[in-house]
């Protein structure tokens, strides 16, 4: 394999380090891969989707139910995960467990929507929120002031450069930059800012719990389970039904599993982390537990501050930012847009640092541009970094415009709508893996066996399949697309095969 490495410039601290079958830096502990879990995990969303959560669900205990079956299924699915994570401690993740476990063309298919919209489409969704939280402390930040105005391409589409998405494009080239100097670099940033969102995550839920307003608690847990104000999912089912408050949780979890994904990225590094075989698992479980943690309790804070009606009908969504106004007249605003800038800022390096890691794994299978399977002079996938970089900054310009309204959105969150029961589809099939592994490769090592086999990974499964099927009934419009960008993977992967067959 041409890695394109120069030993000549390592020094021998790293030379020590040197996996000598891969040429990546094993430099990943314990602390530092539970950081990229958790990094990975917290961005933007616990800050702004219980407020769509709520309208849906109704009522304040079923929103911290429907929270719980959040952080119960993403659990299972971490400490299953593990298991293949300790197999197959090699880069690439899901892309390896789902080749090795079904086929080649399903590791494909993954890594295809992962480079396509997943990955790079998170980026440039973070990127663009850091932007706009930016843009409350400095105004002159904003996606209408336009360094290029609107360009359309169709009724619908538009192309654009304001002053926002140039932030978000040049955070996303800084961080592609210090990432590509090496994991030492990366993994310093990581800690960094993860340590420093888990204490501003911390310090709001604190919040929460010391300066509670009387009014929040009584209307909130005086009538804790009795639906009110729901949005319906059907004009004839809603929560105000037993099954319709089912599907409502099902259907909430689009954002809350959302907001909680990403967990399984730290996979993606396998060759940089020491011993991975029980450094993964474990970190798997620490991260999972402790952010599922942290957003139940941050929940918990809302309502301790707010009626479920501010919850509900919080301005642009951000529940947060209406808790802080309450506690800090005038301030919650500025308070809540830097906590939200150090968020995404740590979470944007965790997804930039760990997508590579599968282009390069796809690019030594002859799946990804053959650049892509090289690392670079400090050990890391440069080319694969570029190109991902390259991809994500572009997803940041173009628009979509509503004629109605005359208002533009952006691309990549339709994209990223879409793709959420896609990506449920290949972690069901990830975690039925195991069970398939099992069976298929009975005798090979494993140095971690999943915890509560096999009735955690069957938890996960059944409870992933109830969300998927609740999504694709009430949800048609941002399911079905997803499948379509899946399958169009399906030409590019017979076309890359026939050609590495001739």
């Amino acid at each position: 394999m041409n890695t394109g490495m120069q030993p000549a410039h390592t020094t021998p601290t790293e030379t020590s380090a040197i996996d000598r079958e891969t040429g990546f830096i094993r430099e990943l502990g314990l602390f530092d891969s539970a950081m990229i879990v958790i990094g990975a995990m917290i961005g933007s969303g616990i800050f702004i989707v219980p407020a769509d959560m709520a309208r849906n669900i109704g009522s304040p205990g079923w929103l911290l139910v429907a929270w719980l079956f959040t952080a119960a299924v993403t659990v299972a699915a971490a400490l299953s995960y593990g298991e293949l994570a300790a197999m197959m401690p090699k880069a690439g993740g899901m892309y390896v467990y789902l080749r090795e476990a079904f086929s080649p063309i399903w590791g494909f298919l993954y890594g295809w929507t992962l480079f396509t919209v997943i990955q790079t489409g998170t980026i440039a969704a973070v990127a663009v929120g850091f932007a706009r939280f930016t843009g409350v402390l400095w105004p002159a930040v904003s996606e209408e002031s336009y360094l290029i105005p609107p360009i359309h391409l169709s009724s619908g589409y538009a192309i654009s450069l304001s002053t926002g998405q140039l932030t978000a494009i040049l955070v996303i080239a800084l961080l592609t930059w210090t990432n590509s100097r090496g994991i030492r670099y990366g993994k310093i940033i990581q800690n960094l800012f993860t340590s420093a969102k888990v204490v501003a995550l911390a310090a709001l839920i604190l919040l929460g719990l010391i300066f509670w307003k009387h009014t929040a608690v009584s209307a909130n847990f005086g009538n804790f389970w009795t639906p009110r104000d729901v949005t319906p999912l059907t004009a004839s089912l809603s929560a105000f039904t037993a099954f319709g408050l089912f599907a409502a949780i099902c259907v909430s979890q689009s954002g809350s599993l959302f907001s909680a994904d990403a967990w399984h990225d730290i996979t993606f590094a396998a060759g940089e982390v020491k011993d991975p075989g029980r450094t993964m698992p474990r970190a798997l479980a620490l991260g999972t537990i402790c952010v599922t943690g942290l957003y139940f309790l941050a929940n918990v804070a809302y309502l301790l501050v707010l009626p479920l009606g501010a919850i509900q009908h919080a301005p642009s969504d951000r529940v947060a930012t209406a808790m802080l106004q309450v506690i800090f007249p005038g301030w919650g605003a500025v308070l809540m847009a830097a906590a939200i800038m150090i968020s995404t800022f740590g979470c944007m390096n965790a997804l930039i640092l760990a997508g590579p890691r599968v282009y390069y794994s796809m690019a030594n299978d002859g799946l990804f541009p053959k650049s892509a399977g090289r690392l670079n002079r400090a050990h890391v996938p440069g080319w694969s970094l570029m190109i991902q970089g390259i991809w994500s900054a572009a997803l940041v310009l173009p628009r979509t415009y509503n004629m109605a309204t005359r208002a533009y959105g952006s691309l990549y969150s339709n994209l990223l709508d879409y793709v959420i029961s896609a990506a449920l589809i290949f972690y069901v099939l990830t975690i039925a893996g195991v069970i398939r592994l099992r069976m298929k490769l009975p005798n090979a090592p494993r140095p971690y066996r999943a915890w509560g086999y096999p009735v955690v990974p069957l938890v996960y499964i059944a409870g992933g399949l109830a969300v998927l099927a609740c999504l694709f009934a009430y949800r048609p419009a941002t399911t079905w697309p997803g499948l379509l960008i899946v399958a169009c993977g399906l030409p590019v992967y017979w076309a890359t095969t026939a050609r590495a067959a001739r």
